[in-house]
């Protein structure tokens, strides 16, 4: 038998041992890493749901490629993304020659070329394309406390190139998510408001044109009013901003001509469904049939009519939310939600206590990607934004998504991990 003092150092050095093999994860918020397994978990559930009838394994490869996801992450974790600045310009080159071939050998489906063929598996190199312009303008915005004209006018060009050509795949939801992830990158780089709500001008014009004429003047004049106080050369700022506000429609014009026939379907009849609620109007119907049906405690797990039926197409992707609305219900859906809450804040506290600002706007940059697309993509389920194909967060099925979800949290983890730590008092 050995003697007591033995014995505490055996048990001493084995939890030294333990202790170093995760010590290159010894500051990474575990907290968030728990909140997106769970996630994901959850996800594969609610997948294989709505896929009984049709004996499929799409929720059995959601967490498949969730463990491979979590184990990319909890490696570039373990790595210094400051590393990143040296390679910001290859993988900014690499997204966009990824995207270029899309266009060029990519492979067709659902009226979209989107996706590239490798090893057997179909790759969304839009996808991974948020990734790549995050850390480019991480690397571009970081070095200075206040972001000028220029580095506006030079971020807004560096951008363009990749948003275009996800843009003509056509891949609408992607493209949107791009103007997010600028918009939210510029703000923390301390832009001028005013330049950013000029920035936005042109997208809300080209809609309230359409939609309101008395709306579109108001807006024109507010934003030459913006543009007088922004500016410090008065008469070019006013006329900039009035024949930008004009010159949105029609751009707005020409960019819709670009879009497919579905898509236009689907940015118009979210505010009126029943016009044609057998074709355009009919996911959306379904899906707020199911999320009202579920009440206040859900149908139950297998037990919703409208999912195990397949009411809804694609409920499995883009609209997952409707079936944890009605077998989950209310409460299902404020955990949910509630869930997506605490990884924001715990986004938000990270890219606030990051050591630099590349770290900080890196951890943002997700943040406004991760936002966006919830907001989008519950609120098309329920009627309050057009259908833009918008996955939800490690809850909907698809790899690329999935795993770029991940490498996404990866980078913030990595920024977790490698702030500034206390030095410990003698």
């Amino acid at each position: 038998m050995l003697p007591k003092s033995g014995s505490k150092s055996i048990f001493h050095n084995l939890a030294k041992y333990l202790f170093s093999l995760f010590s290159p994860w010894r500051d990474v918020d575990w907290f968030l890493i728990l909140l997106i397994v769970s996630l994901t978990f959850s996800g594969g559930v609610i997948i294989q749901s709505t896929e009984l009838t049709d004996n499929l394994n799409h929720g059995f490869q959601h967490w498949y490629i969730g463990g491979i996801g979590l184990g990319i992450a909890m490696m570039i974790a373990s790595w210094r993304y400051r590393i990143l600045l040296q390679w910001h310009w290859l993988i900014y080159t690499v997204t966009n020659l990824s995207l270029l071939a899309v266009m060029i050998v990519g492979v067709t489906a659902k009226g979209a070329q989107r996706w590239l063929t490798i090893g057997g598996f179909n790759v969304q190199p839009s996808e991974f394309a948020k990734i790549g312009v995050i850390i480019t303008l991480a690397a571009l915005l970081h070095e200075s406390k206040t972001t000028s004209l220029s580095q506006v006018s030079r971020t807004l060009a560096i951008t363009a190139i990749p948003w275009g050509l996800v843009f003509l795949q056509p891949d609408l939801g992607t493209s949107l998510v791009f103007g997010a992830i600028v918009i939210s990158m510029l703000y923390w780089a301390n832009v001028n408001p005013a330049w950013l709500l000029i920035l936005v001008s042109p997208l809300v014009s080209a809609v309230l044109y359409h939609l309101y004429l008395p709306a579109w003047l108001l807006w024109t004049l507010t934003i030459t009013g913006v543009a007088w106080l922004a500016f410090p050369i008065k008469i070019v700022s006013v006329l900039g901003a009035i024949a930008i506000n004009c010159g949105a429609v029609e751009l707005g014009n020409f960019f819709w001509s670009l879009l497919k026939d579905y898509q236009k379907d689907r940015l118009v009849l979210f505010l009126d469904p029943e016009k044609d609620p057998l074709g355009g109007g009919y996911h959306l119907i379904q899906s707020r049939i199911a999320i009202g049906s579920g009440e206040m405690w859900g149908q139950g797990l297998h037990q919703g009519l409208q999912t195990q039926l397949n009411f809804i197409p694609e409920q499995h992707t883009d609209f997952i939310f409707s079936a944890v609305g009605e077998e989950l219900g209310f409460i299902g859906c404020i955990f949910l939600l509630l869930t997506y809450w605490l990884i924001c804040l715990r986004l938000v506290w990270i890219a606030s206590t990051a050591k630099d600002n590349f770290g900080s706007l890196l951890a943002i940059g997700v943040l406004s990607m991760i936002t966006f697309q919830v907001i989008i993509n519950i609120s098309m389920t329920i009627g309050l934004a057009p259908i833009t194909g918008i996955p939800l967060p490690w809850m909907s099925y698809g790899r690329s998504a999935l795993l770029t979800n991940f490498i996404a949290i990866g980078l913030v983890e990595s920024v977790a991990n490698y702030r500034e730590r206390k030095k410990k008092s003698s």
